[in-house]
């Protein structure tokens, strides 16, 4: 397998023996690989998210003491990776809206061959009742599929750090947005204390930054999808189209228009 095969393996892993342990309980499971995994997304996920409602630190330190236990052996019999289990610390101004476990796998005889897959544990705004998926029997409890996909416009709208992720899965998910998605968002913001007029500086910022996002989206587009896929996007317009889309959908499902 290529490195992205492995780490995409080990997230399965990884995903599994949350969802099968008592650690994991009420976690819901989120993000990219959520999409990548539940939904067949087209973009690969480098790290694994997870919504937990209750103290972030607690939950942090519980799957890590399951990723030490559980996880590092796993690897090592099935790949013959050694790893290591890390929380992250440090003085980035949205540390306390997410706790991240840092975790690293390596051969000792093959220079270069480090895999890092960090876990994010962060909170999202849910107006829906967890639902549940199922992979292989497994049974995986995540966020509903608009509570999903708003998270990404709530992500790109409130986070200091816009995630180019986040703008390719609005591209990639359009289709989970539900009529009553506009109303839905407003009473999120409400919830997050986010004015119109911030979230509107928010978007003419984002608008204004078109040439850095479109270059990083180029690059999601090459090193997070298929050959074929990529080919199909570069065909339809390439990461100048995804982001004008993707600026389109936030300012109709969001009801904003960004202050000039």
């Amino acid at each position: 397998m290529d490195r992205q095969q492995i780490i995409e393996e080990i997230q399965k892993m990884a995903a599994k023996i949350v969802a099968t342990n008592p650690a994991g309980n009420r976690l819901l499971l989120i993000g990219g690989f959520r999409y990548r995994l539940l939904d067949t997304s087209a973009r690969t996920s480098t790290d694994l998210d997870y919504h937990w409602p209750g103290r972030l630190e607690e939950k942090q330190r519980e799957l890590s003491a399951l990723f030490r236990t559980k996880l590092l052996p796993e690897v090592n019999r099935e790949y013959g990776y050694e790893g290591t289990v890390k929380s992250a610390t440090g003085p980035d101004p949205e540390f306390d809206l997410v706790k991240i476990i840092e975790l690293a796998f390596y051969r000792r005889d093959a220079p270069g061959s480090r895999i890092e897959i960090p876990v994010d544990i962060t909170r999202i705004e849910c107006l829906d009742a967890p639902i549940v998926k199922t992979l292989d029997g497994v049974v995986f409890l995540t966020a509903s599929e608009a509570d999903m996909i708003e998270s990404k416009i709530i992500a790109v709208l409130n986070r200091i750090h816009v995630e180019t992720r986040d703008l390719v899965d609005i591209f990639l998910f359009e289709s989970r947005f539900g009529p009553d998605t506009p109303g839905r968002i407003a009473r999120k913001l409400v919830k997050l204390s986010l004015s119109s007029t911030n979230v509107s500086n928010r978007l003419r910022a984002l608008i204004d930054g078109r040439k850095y996002y479109v270059r990083a989206i180029g690059e999601v587009i090459e090193t997070q999808f298929a050959t074929e896929a990529a080919a199909r996007i570069r065909e339809g317009g390439g990461a100048k189209m995804v982001f004008d889309r993707s600026i389109r959908i936030i300012q109709e499902k969001a009801g904003i228009k960004p202050e000039k």
